[in-house]
């Protein structure tokens, strides 16, 4: 074959997506242009994703399947592309996001950072730009989490809402993140998320003091089947757990917390002072 490129599957992720996509294609005995011509695509355009010089996107993916015959199964082209974009997210939390898709219950509390379920892009930019100037991460990895927060967000909006109660430390709403103009934003986004039918927001004020029941972020869903789980991170990874002997009293101190926290309309009374830079 003229001009053939020598394929390294261990350079790298996408190397390997592109060597699979070859060693698929050339199964079936096609030229790129075949596949391209199944699937919508150019042969150039295989050609520059077999090569790694182009990432596949989750389109691609799919109608690649679809011609190969092998969607919807453990070996599909999807599964390895969405295990190659959680790459540079926390370990764990792809595993969690499975979970919070099917939730018909979702109970958070966080500190010091509004949760991303609540974050405005503008706000989540910033902060995945901060990531990029420490170097924890890549700017292509940067823009996968915005894109994946942006698809965990639509997941909510599905026929049968999920219920989401949120208890924010007030360090979340307190903490400057990118500038007056984001914040404002973003807290105009936290009013506006407390007046949906489906949704409870508080505040945990410092007040509180020690009655604070959590002293690390703490999310609880409850599944379809009504059995509940819990996610927390640690700085290294993520823990799914669904042991109901440590779960129910995580449940039990969740409420604690919704008791001595600020009232919605209390929450919001402060959100908006806040908004107007009264302390």
């Amino acid at each position: 074959m003229v001009n053939r490129k020598e394929l390294n599957p261990e350079a790298g992720p996408e190397a390997a997506f592109g060597a699979r996509l070859r060693r698929l294609r050339e199964a079936r005995g096609w030229i790129q242009d075949e596949l391209a011509a199944l699937i919508g695509y150019t042969g150039r355009h295989i050609s520059a994703i077999e090569t790694g010089r182009k990432p596949p996107t989750l389109r691609f993916t799919r109608s690649a399947d679809a011609a190969f015959g092998i969607a919807d199964t453990a070996d599909s082209l999807e599964r390895e592309w969405r295990e190659m974009r959680h790459g540079s997210l926390l370990e764990g939390f792809p595993q969690y996001v499975g979970h919070e898709g099917r939730a018909v219950e979702i109970r958070m509390f966080t500190l010091g950072i509004i949760p991303g379920l609540l974050q405005t892009p503008e706000y989540a930019r910033v902060l995945a730009d901060s990531a990029i100037r420490r170097g924890a991460i890549t700017p292509d990895q940067a823009d996968e989490r915005i894109s994946f927060l942006a698809e965990r967000q639509a997941s909510l909006v599905r026929p049968r809402l999920p219920m989401l109660f949120v208890t924010l430390d007030e360090s979340c709403i307190r903490r400057p993140v990118g500038g007056p103009v984001v914040m404002e934003a973003q807290l105009a986004r936290l009013a506006e998320f407390a007046e949906q039918p489906n949704t409870l927001l508080q505040v945990a004020p410092y007040e509180i003091g020690e009655r604070r029941t959590f002293d690390m972020p703490v999310i609880l869903l409850t599944l379809p089947d009504r059995s509940v789980i819990s996610y927390a991170e640690s700085q290294a990874q993520g823990y799914v757990d669904r042991e109901s002997s440590s779960v129910m009293p995580l449940l039990t101190a969740y409420h604690q917390l919704q008791a001595v926290s600020l009232s919605q309309e209390a929450s919001v009374a402060m959100i908006n002072q806040l908004r107007k830079g009264t302390p």
